[in-house]
Parts: structure tokens; C-alpha cells; sequence
């Protein structure tokens, strides 16, 4: 069976990593073109992973016949107009999360990919491609747990890296929507519902820039979902340790926790300061395997004519959700999702 022949649009930190995947590490893939509006950038992984094809123009990019899919990783913001664009030029898509920045914008998405039914579309939620947290679904898919009514999770970006992280700010759509939507996903995937209403709260307890762009640093959110079950999350992104991300799903019978100690590997470092553990310190660290695993699953879709588990239905719904956060942040109060 030919390889399919792809396009990465986006070379920033996780774009650059999905365009080394396509083109060294997935099955099945060729990566054909790239497009980035960065000249430099885009002639620095031209040259590297010795692409043919490059250009600056994404509509440039989709008349490219030999092109078959398209790996998203533009900006939030673009992710609505990009979507729709590929999948009317025939192209198979795989776009990282948000679908986009605004109820609108999940709208458009999904309508998008449900007048393209031959098309195979993929929404990018790394967690549920990673090793520990799949074999925790299939756990409570199996009902090992019991009923599952409580979701906690917790992501919290490095201090070192917030400069990057405010540059960013005002294009990102929001803590909930940029990071925070990722445990809305979880908690979807792992209840089983989906939440009726959420209450969110946070501030810019020591990054002020964040308020310049309606944003803050650090937030938390309590959801209802409409089986009974709860939810609570929290996103930041001053932690002093490194990248932290865990999860806990209780059940009526037993508890799943996913790395409640953050840690790099098993080594135990024991000095002066005692006996401690080192942590990841990047998110294409602690999640790399993943990003390769989902974007594998894309292309073996594509190449054996199916339909991937995670639809569009489950992006845009928790990218909605994230909207109503961002929107219970705004006015303090309790927001009814109208899922």
C-alpha cells in the first residue's frame, strides 16, 4: 500500500515535532509539503527533513494535487477557516485542539467535517493516545471502578516557560481553552457525559501581562455533568517544578490515579536538599509518544477507509465547554453549558 502523502501547516514547537513524526517515525506517512508563514523557519525544516515542497500560502498548499492530508497545527485561531478549507479541497484532516476560539467557531468546524463524510477528520487530544491514561479508560470501560463520579485533573505549565506562554496569550483563546481543555476532554471520555453546568474562577496571581488579553495564569473550574457525576480542574502556569500533569478518576468501588507524583523516570536523587525526584520540564517530553501514537491512528485510518474513536463532536464540544468557562471566569457566575 502506498504511503499517504501529507502536509504539515504550523512549525512552531509541537508543529516542528509533528512534521519529524510524518516524516521519519509514522507508518504509512510521506511527508510531501510544508507551510508556515515563517520563511526561515520553514526553510530550516525544509532543508532537515528533506521536504520538496514549501510554501508560506495554505491556499498555495491545497492546490497541491498530490497532497492527500493536511496535519493542523496553526494557529487557534485559524483552525475553523483551515479545517473547512482542506476538507473542501479533498484533503483527509488532522487538526490539534482548539477547533477553534469561539462557540462560532466549533460551529463551523463541525459542519465543515459533516459535509465531507468521505473525509476522515481527527481532532488532536494527545492524553487519550498515552499509554497510562488509555489503560485507565479501559479500566472504567470495563466497570472495574464501579460507576465513575468524580474527575480531578491538574496541568500545570513551568514558570520558565511563561514568557513564551504570554506571547501567546493573545491568540491562544484562554487558560481553559488552551490548556484547560484537555481535561475537559478527559473528563468527557472518562464519566461518560457531559457537564450541564460550570463554574470557573481564577486571576493573574503574578503574571498581570496575562489581563492585557482578557487572560490569567492560573484558574480552576467545578463542573456538574448531567449523569450526576463531578468534576473538578485546575490549570496554571506558574509551577516552580517543571510540566505536571495528573489526573484521578473515583469510582463507587475503586480510585484510578495518573501520575500523582510527577516524575521524569524512577531515579531517586538523594543530596543535601534530601530525596527527590526530577520532573519533566516540557510537554512534547512527557507527551511525545503520544503526539506520534494519535497522529499514527490518523494515518492508518486514512489508509484502511475508517473512522477514528475521537470525532469532531468530541473536539468541538470540549472546546465549547472551555468557552462556557472562560464565560463563568468573565462574569462569576454558575453558567449552564446547554449541551
Amino acid at each position: 500500500m502506498k504511503p499517504v502523502k501529507a502536509a504539515v501547516v504550523g512549525l512552531g514547537r509541537l508543529g516542528g515535532r509533528h512534521a519529524e513524526n510524518v516524516a521519519r517515525r509514522v507508518a504509512g506517512a510521506e511527508l510531501a509539503a510544508l507551510c508556515d508563514a515563517d520563511a526561515a523557519r520553514l526553510a530550516v525544516y525544509a532543508e532537515r527533513l528533506n521536504v520538496p515542497r514549501r510554501t508560506r500560502d495554505f491556499d498555495q498548499l491545497l492546490a497541491i494535487d498530490e497532497i492527500e492530508a493536511i496535519v493542523l497545527v496553526s494557529p487557534s485561531v485559524f483552525h475553523p477557516e483551515h479545517i473547512s478549507k482542506a476538507l473542501d479541497a479533498g484533503k483527509h484532516v488532522f487538526s490539534e485542539k482548539p477547533l477553534g476560539v469561539t462557540a462560532e467557531d466549533c460551529l463551523a468546524a463541525e459542519q465543515a467535517v459533516n459535509r465531507h463524510p468521505e473525509l476522515v477528520f481527527m481532532p488532536g487530544f494527545m492524553r487519550r493516545f498515552d499509554e497510562s491514561y488509555a489503560f485507565a479508560h479501559q479500566r472504567v470501560k470495563a466497570g472495574d471502578i464501579g460507576k465513575p463520579l468524580f474527575f480531578r485533573g491538574v496541568s500545570q505549565d513551568p514558570a520558565e516557560g511563561v514568557r513564551e506562554a504570554i506571547a501567546f496569550a493573545p491568540t491562544s483563546g484562554g487558560l481553559f481553552l488552551d490548556m484547560a481543555v484537555h481535561d475537559i476532554d478527559l473528563a468527557r471520555w472518562f464519566l461518560g457525559s457531559d457537564p450541564e453546568a460550570v463554574w470557573a474562577i481564577g486571576d493573574c496571581y503574578a503574571y498581570p501581562e496575562f489581563a492585557e488579553c482578557g487572560d490569567i495564569d492560573n484558574g480552576s473550574c467545578l463542573m456538574k455533568f448531567k449523569n450526576g457525576a463531578m468534576a473538578c480542574l485546575f490549570a496554571g502556569r506558574t509551577a516552580p517544578h517543571g510540566y505536571n500533569v495528573e489526573s484521578e478518576i473515583v469510582g463507587t468501588e475503586r480510585i484510578l490515579r495518573i501520575s500523582s507524583v510527577p516524575q521524569r523516570n524512577l531515579v531517586e536523587i538523594m543530596d543535601g536538599g534530601g530525596v527527590r525526584r526530577e520532573c519533566f520540564q516540557r510537554f512534547l517530553d512527557r507527551f511525545g509518544p503520544s503526539y506520534l501514537n494519535e497522529v499514527q491512528e490518523f494515518f492508518d485510518c486514512v489508509r484502511e477507509g475508517r473512522k477514528p474513536e475521537i470525532t469532531v463532536r468530541d473536539g468541538a464540544r470540549a472546546t465549547r465547554i472551555a468557552y462556557k468557562c472562560k464565560e463563568s471566569l468573565a462574569t462569576g457566575k454558575l453558567v449552564e453549558t446547554g449541551l
